[in-house]
């Protein structure tokens, strides 16, 4: 029997593609031509060259596709294979100006994939003798892949109400606005009010510009790119260090909530679920490692409380900074360490993982089962989070989720355990990469091998991407099949 889901499903259209990424293109003109002004700045011609050829090539690709006429509306999947395009083009865009750095192809395609994607897992070595404009360049890719390529684009292309939800929230989050354009402006004057409030108020605690820049750019966006060797772990004091993680903490909370809290209902949004939770995880979290710091590593009790604040909200929002070598921690650390990296923080920051919210339907969805089993069979309990009843489909999503991210750690923990690594390292060394966290116990390198790092920056690329954007690239029937006509 023909089956009907196939004939009613249709395959992207390359004029709507070449559309939006001609959009694309024009906003990532403009990002780069900020790192070629740095660049110039720094008196870096070599590189500042090398972005003029970006700016340029993208500028072009825009001017071509302004004689396409823009379409009502998209698809589904036409939106999603948009955003997955962004996240692939762009790295590989700026590959070329970071190999002028000194780096390989291999390594800069994974500097470029790690700090877009806002993981910070890097193979690059000795931060001190590179130049300010990589240094910079680096945390800039962090902080507009922070936001995304396509959030900060979509207020400006977009239209219609159904195209832009599908662009902004791929996954059928809720929305705090009425429509994307607005939306995304408020997070856009969200994330750009954070980012100017953390460069002055660091700048000012620290009396480093350079270094309060590029940190606060990857905090913002709970990257963890740092200009040291030992991350925050190269800061003299603890009030720069926790200045710089107190925004990480702030990235990690829904960008949309923020508007909540700033209008009349500021006391719902301080009841937010996902805010409770996120909160309650650092300090579960940062009072586990206090003990473990502490006792099975021997440090001191005061040294522990601060350093394990410390990684305990880098590890819950994925930012990734440190101020310990976590190739030193105990077996029992790193373990907790995975487990609140695979979680995250909040849908609609800027953080990784599988997200709090959906840990939150997962175990409300367990406690229901639980509860229907002492009831009558004629009873009906429906699952319900925040005063919210959750339906099938929006369930079905998040287990599917967390059922593909799980895979996917699975599959690159076992190529890294048929390389010969220790499993624990292993292990966290994926998780890190696929939850886009970047801390490291020491396996991520130049010498790893190159099938590794194109694995790590897969895991990156679907960490970001949630995973089902990327799929819907490289599913066949995507490409292939029946197409609408472009109205």
């Amino acid at each position: 029997m023909h089956d009907r889901s196939t004939s009613l499903s249709y395959a992207v259209r390359l004029p709507v593609l070449a559309k939006y990424l001609g959009q694309l293109a024009l906003m990532l003109a403009m990002l780069t031509t900020v790192l070629l002004g740095v660049a110039l700045l720094f008196q870096d011609f070599t590189i500042a060259f090398r972005y003029f050829l970006v700016v340029a090539v993208l500028i072009i690709g825009w001017q071509l596709s302004r004689k396409i006429p823009e379409p009502r509306q998209i698809q589904a999947n036409e939106a999603l294979t948009i955003i997955a395009l962004a996240f692939v083009i762009s790295p590989l865009l700026m590959t070329f100006p970071l190999m002028s750095s000194g780096l390989t192809f291999s390594n800069a395609l994974f500097e470029a994939v790690s700090a877009v994607t806002t993981t910070g897992l890097s193979t690059t070595t000795d931060l001190a003798d590179r130049s300010a404009s990589f240094l910079f360049a680096r945390a800039w890719l962090q902080w507009y892949g922070g936001l995304g390529i396509v959030v900060l684009s979509v207020a400006l292309v977009m239209e219609h109400h159904v195209t832009s939800r599908s662009l902004s929230e791929p996954l059928g989050g809720d929305t705090l606005a009425t429509t994307t354009r607005i939306h995304s402006r408020r997070m856009l004057i969200v994330y750009g009010v954070m980012t100017l409030i953390g460069m002055v108020g660091v700048w000012l605690i620290s009396g480093d510009g350079l270094m309060a820049v590029t940190h606060v750019l990857a905090a913002v966006s709970t990257g963890g790119f740092s200009m040291f060797e030992n991350s925050l772990g190269g800061l003299p004091d603890w009030s720069s260090r926790f200045a710089i993680i107190s925004l990480c903490l702030c990235g990690a909370v829904p960008l949309p909530l923020y508007h909540v809290l700033c209008s009349k209902n500021w006391r719902t949004g301080l009841r937010d679920v996902e805010l409770l939770a996120l909160l309650s995880a650092v300090l579960l979290l940062a009072s586990i490692l206090t003990l473990t710091l502490h006792y099975s590593n021997g440090i001191q009790f005061r040294e522990s409380v601060l350093h394990a604040l410390l990684l305990g909200i880098s590890t819950q929002t994925t930012a990734g900074f440190s101020s310990l070598d976590i190739g030193t921690l105990d077996n029992g650390t790193r373990f907790c360490m995975i487990l609140s990296m695979f979680i995250g923080g909040g849908v609609g920051s800027t953080a990784g993982g599988i997200k709090l919210i959906r840990l939150l339907i997962l175990l409300k969805l367990i406690q229901v089962l639980l509860q229907r089993s002492t009831m009558p069979p004629q009873a009906v309990q429906y699952p319900k989070l925040g005063g919210r009843v959750l339906e099938d489909a929006e369930i079905q999503r998040v287990l599917l989720l967390i059922l593909l991210f799980i895979g996917v750690v699975a599959g690159s923990w076992l190529a890294f355990l048929g390389y010969g690594y220790e499993p624990l390292d292993a292990l966290f060394e994926v998780v890190s990469a696929t939850a886009t966290v970047g801390l490291s116990t020491g396996i991520t390198s130049g010498d790893m091998p190159l099938f590794l790092k194109l694995l790590l920056s897969l895991d990156m690329l679907l960490g970001r991407l949630e995973i089902i954007a990327l799929l819907v690239l490289m599913y066949a029937r995507n490409w292939a099949g029946k197409r609408k006509e472009v109205e």
